[in-house]
């Protein structure tokens, strides 16, 4: 990432790069300095969720900590969450957007003195003599020695091998989410999602909020891996979803046209015959996560007291990892001596129960009343979450609060009070699962508030929308009765419309995208000129690697050494797992391969920088 800042000039790169200008004479003058060393207590190499919230917890306590992050403000993925989170109101900010938690985490974690941040500064690698390496804003070498280490350093997004995989268009979730959602930029017109779990369900989420349009969502698995309340959300706005299907090609000449893909049998084998093409001018994958967990190994390798905790332990939602670190910072004070008492064993089963996967889906039944005013609750899969709960002001929404994976109900009455009609309970669900049906005015076409997360001027009173079910499946067509948007449903607008008896218990929610959106072209597009790429910085195609291992390769390096595959400078992070899957397409069993060894470090450093000197010195040309 590079800051934008005054008298930066961007230019597209013509053909190889040119080295920088050097000034010989003037660089045989500038002067190495001394390294800088600094010793800390406690390094936190991460300062995302886990890392801020073990910060918290160890400022608490007046242990001296230091936090690193290569971003230029912390949060981590926090900052690119505009969704209200899910998990436990009480202990994970559940019921809140990601990025307004970054900033109650960071104002917290920087009112302790005893806790330093180091911004655009990234961990390079953890030594033999228990030190590690920092390259403090791009242009500074610290070498750290911390008494215990803590790594939150996130994780990685997996890649996948298909034909034009390397096409300008082709996207990560996380550079799009970082565009979209903190940059403010709509990279795209046309998107399509490659993958079911959370982050590719979110992330199509965000493209419809920017005003792009989702062409389509596949995923290789029977279901989405997601929670069912995201999927449902995306089909009720209008988005196809493709389950038992894979991405065949990314097509194009210079960029992305459009996407080809297939369903897939029961042993994920393509089926002839199903190919389709689909016009997009996006491919966003978002085919799981891999911890960077490369520090925790080194460090307790070389003896250093580690910790992990995040993604970097174990990958989860963002809420698991925020209680995961406030575990691990109770548990690095204890290990310095400090008294923090018992660490309750409900700690230890909230954080169990918010790494959990998603659990039994149970079928939808609709409510019985047909008078006064309720909510139907739409959420229908064990997933950790009780916002809903929390909010009713006559407490009528319960659940079992020793286990939250369980689904909310609505009791109706409790002391004699029953339901408002106040609508809190519709504005702060993160799945848009709640709506609010109410007979008091006509029995006949009762009033639905139904939560909308769009622009306010998307829709107006007087506008005709197609209302549909949980399953995206149309109910009809209704006139908007009212918009409303206030302050207090934090940027959650309530469409009201007036609906029939017939069906409006089973509104759950509003078309956005017309169908025609998703239709694939007539004829799918076969792209066969092209093998795809495996290692990104060295240009190595699948074919190459293919052919060395039915040559009889089993060694990664001895690959690395005859094709350069695994010598760009991501250090071999991207490819590797792509070999290693080749290498089981190729029905060759994990144990007969000898793995590489994974680079020192962790990004690519001048030489003059672990020197001491700055790259910005007289005699080198900046540009």
């Amino acid at each position: 990432m590079e800051l934008v800042r005054p008298g930066v000039r961007v230019e597209p790169v013509e053909g190889l790069p040119e080295l920088p200008r050097v000034d010989a004479r003037a660089a045989g003058r500038a002067k190495a300095k001394p390294v800088e060393a600094v010793r800390v207590p406690v390094l936190i190499i991460g300062g995302g969720p886990a890392g801020l919230s073990a910060g918290i917890e160890l400022g608490k306590r007046g242990v001296e900590t230091l936090i690193i992050d290569d971003k230029h403000r912390l949060g981590g993925k926090l900052i690119l969450q505009t969704h209200r989170f899910f998990g436990s109101i009480d202990a994970v900010f559940a019921g809140t957007r990601g990025i307004d938690i970054a900033t109650r985490l960071e104002n917290e974690v920087r009112a302790f003195p005893n806790v330093r941040v180091w911004l655009q500064s990234s961990a390079l690698a953890v030594y033999s003599d228990r030190t590690v390496g920092v390259l403090v804003e791009g242009r500074r070498y610290v070498v750290v020695t911390p008494d215990v280490l803590l790594v939150t350093a996130g994780a990685r997004e997996k890649n996948l091998a298909f034909p034009g995989n390397t096409l300008p268009g082709v996207y990560g979730a996380g550079a799009f989410q970082t565009l979209v959602n903190r940059d403010l930029v709509k990279p795209t017109g046309r998107l399509f999602i490659v993958g079911g779990g959370n982050v590719g369900l979110i992330a199509a989420y965000h493209a419809l909020q920017a005003g792009i349009a989702v062409v389509g969502l596949v995923e290789v698995m029977p279901e989405c891996g997601g929670y069912k309340v995201h999927r449902d959300k995306l089909a009720r706005l209008g988005v196809p979803i493709y389950t038992s299907h894979a991405v065949l090609s990314a097509n194009g000449a210079d960029a992305v046209e459009s996407v080809t893909i297939a369903r897939v049998d029961e042993e994920y084998s393509l089926v002839k015959g199903t190919e389709r093409s689909f016009d997009c001018d996006t491919l966003l994958i978002a085919v799981g996560l891999d911890p960077v967990n490369e520090f925790y190994d080194k460090a307790r390798e070389f003896g250093l007291p580690a910790f992990a905790a995040g993604d970097a332990e174990e990958i989860a939602e963002a809420s698991a990892a925020i209680f995961s670190g406030k575990i691990r910072g109770l548990e690095v004070a204890r290990a310095l001596g400090h008294d923090v008492g018992e660490i309750s064993p409900e700690w230890y089963r909230t954080s169990d129960i918010l790494k959990s996967r998603p659990g039994a889906t149970i079928h939808e039944e609709m409510p019985s009343a047909e008078a006064g005013v309720f909510p139907v609750i739409h959420c229908s899969q064990e997933i950790p979450c009780d916002p809903c709960t929390g909010v009713c002001p006559n407490d009528l929404i319960e659940m079992d609060k020793t286990d939250i994976r369980l689904l909310p109900s609505f009791v109706g009455e409790k002391g004699g009070k029953g339901c408002t009609g106040c609508e809190k309970c519709v504005a702060i669900c993160p799945g848009l699962a709640v709506t609010l049906v109410d007979y008091r005015k006509d029995p006949e076409f009762p009033t639905v508030a139904i939560p909308f997360e769009f622009l306010k001027d998307t829709l107006k009173a007087g506008d005709v929308v197609v209302v549909e079910d949980t399953e995206g499946n149309a109910l009809g067509r209704v006139e908007v009765g009212a918009v409303k948007a206030i302050k207090a449903n934090d940027r959650t607008m309530i469409v009201k419309v007036r609906a029939p008896r017939e069906y409006a218990k089973r509104i759950a929610g509003i078309r956005v995208q017309p169908p025609e959106t998703g239709e694939p072209l007539s004829r799918y597009v076969e792209r066969t000129d092209e093998d795809a790429v495996i290692c990104r910085c060295e240009r190595v195609t699948a074919g190459d690697i293919r052919k060395l291992i039915r040559e009889g390769v089993r060694d990664i390096n001895e690959i690395k050494a005859m094709t350069r595959a695994g010598m760009g400078s991501c250090g071999a992070k991207t490819c590797t797992p792509l070999i290693h899957q080749l290498f089981r397409e190729e029905g060759v069993p994990e144990a007969e391969i000898i793995d590489q060894p994974k680079r020192p470090l962790f990004l690519e450093v001048p030489l003059g920088i672990f020197a001491g000197f700055d790259p910005e010195e007289e005699g080198h040309d900046s540009e």
